[in-house]
């Protein structure tokens, strides 16, 4: 893999795609830094060796001109404060603004381009745009993984213009390599473990697993669909009527493909839609008219708890009830506690997608597993079809 650590960056302008689009609040205070904080390793790395450092980032979702509240120039005096150095700032990301600052940058320095959706060709993958942002650097660098599975001119098409000096930065090479050791692992059980609402958004992930894994352990608003499929019982609970064929076939596949697929056999029901409901623990099959599944139960928590404990390589993707509700959380938990035993017995553990993610930092868990993902829709394209254009773009070109 083509890293910055295979790169020497004395004397170069290095142009560097980071994830930026971090949430602000109604004074344009961060409130979480964590994708900064990330990238600092990179451009440590490009400053260390002599080299200068231009970032570009996105931020929310600008309609192609300038916002105020989505205007990057909000971060520079925290993004100063974590570098110990001044970074200067850009007006825009092409044009006079950008290309005076970047001409006159000296090695050790830092500049900031502003948002690059301000400009709707970002998001076009426009070339021309592409070669501009170019022209700025003389080595390209993507560390922006949560973009990583769009073909934007900074992630992707920019890289064309760089044919012998593009490189992935560290957070992009640990994502990568991280994913790649679930996908390719040698230790075995392997068990993925896929919640959320929807089978739909699910379907090409667990059906490329099935080659990979050796439990596929299901839980969330999904699992209703599959127990509706096979005949139950399932109240006013969430169901995608057009699925329940895939269900099957995601069953039959399951089976032919010797894995083991875990549903669950009991579940926490409300009579509303409401951390405030009226709630039991009732057989998942037979959930009464009126109610809806919001949890996995008891009986499925200890079931699950034990094939994880059994597991040698974990992906998680998805909660396994209402977790942001206290009082449908307790499987989700119970499933992020049982990764982390799993985790201190040798097991390695991949947390990945945003509800996952919000829910192993909600229980301050983050840093009892293997790894978290910073990408959620990069990390379960790269799952679906084993490539992301941000990665081609400088693996194969």
């Amino acid at each position: 893999m083509k890293t910055v650590d295979n790169y020497n960056f004395k004397g170069k302008k290095a142009l560097v795609r980071v994830d930026f689009n971090v949430p602000l609040d109604a004074q344009f205070a961060i409130t979480d830094d964590t994708r900064m904080r990330a990238a600092l390793p990179t451009i440590n790395k490009i400053l260390d060796d002599g080299g200068a450092v231009i970032l570009m980032s996105h931020l929310g979702r600008p309609k192609d001109a300038f916002e105020e509240k989505y205007s990057l120039k909000h971060i520079v005096k925290h993004l100063s404060d974590l570098l110990h150095k001044p970074v200067s700032f850009a007006t825009d990301c092409i044009g006079a603004p950008a290309k005076t600052a970047a001409d006159n940058l000296k090695s050790g320095e830092v500049l900031l381009l502003e948002n690059l959706r301000f400009h709707k060709q970002e998001t076009a993958g426009t070339e021309s745009f592409a070669q501009e942002l170019a022209s700025l650097g003389n080595v390209y660098v993507n560390d922006a993984f949560g973009t990583a599975h769009r073909a934007h001119a900074s992630t992707t098409i920019v890289a064309k213009f760089f044919p012998n000096d593009k490189v992935f930065g560290y957070v992009m090479a640990n994502e990568i390599a991280n994913i790649n050791k679930v996908l390719n692992s040698s230790e075995k059980p392997v068990t993925a473990i896929m919640g959320g609402a929807k089978v739909s958004g699910k379907i090409l992930i667990m059906d490329n697993l099935l080659d990979k894994i050796n439990n596929l352990i299901i839980g969330g608003g999904m699992a209703y669909t599959f127990i509706k499929a096979q005949g139950g019982k399932v109240g006013s609970s969430l169901v995608e009527e057009d699925k329940l064929d895939i269900a099957l076939k995601i069953l039959k596949d399951a089976k032919e493909k010797g894995v083991d697929i875990y549903i669950p056999t009991d579940t926490v029901v409300g009579d509303a839609f409401s951390n405030e409901a009226n709630k039991k623990t009732v057989d998942i099959n037979i959930i009464p008219d009126g109610w809806m599944g919001l949890d996995i139960g008891p009986a499925t928590e200890k079931q699950y708890a034990e094939v994880i404990s059994n597991s040698k390589t974990i992906l998680w993707n998805g909660p396994m009830g209402v977790f942001e509700m206290s009082s449908f959380e307790h499987g989700t938990k119970a499933i992020a506690e049982a990764i982390v035993t799993a985790t201190q017995k040798g097991a390695y553990s991949l947390i990945g997608g945003g509800d996952s993610v919000a829910a192993i930092n909600k229980y301050n868990l983050a840093d009892k597993v293997s790894y978290v993902s910073t990408g959620g829709g990069a990390l379960l394209e790269y799952i679906e079809s084993g490539s992301l254009p941000g990665v081609d773009a400088i693996e194969k070109s």
